[in-house]
């Protein structure tokens, strides 16, 4: 798998409680991809990409290294990312 949808990867990584939560945060417009704001929950995310999000009070950023085919412990959800701040 080299690639995977945006709402499906902020559930899988734990930033999101549901995929729906995903979905809402993502058409709100509080998720940049390599700095474009993405509208989408469809929209198509690759290991490399910048993601910035601003989740409650505070903005992640974090780059993507790895995809996953089903959302696991919190362990296996750190493995996804790398956090940039």
């Amino acid at each position: 798998m080299t690639e995977t949808r945006l709402d499906k990867w902020l559930f899988h990584a734990r930033f999101c409680r549901t995929r729906a939560t995903a979905q809402a945060v993502i058409e709100k417009g509080k998720v940049r991809i390599n700095g474009a704001r993405v509208h989408k929950p469809g929209h198509v995310v690759r290991p490399g990409a910048v993601l910035t999000l601003a989740l409650g009070d505070s903005v992640r950023v974090v780059r993507v290294l790895a995809l996953a085919t089903r959302r696991g412990g919190a362990g296996e959800a750190h493995l996804l990312y790398e956090p940039l701040e």
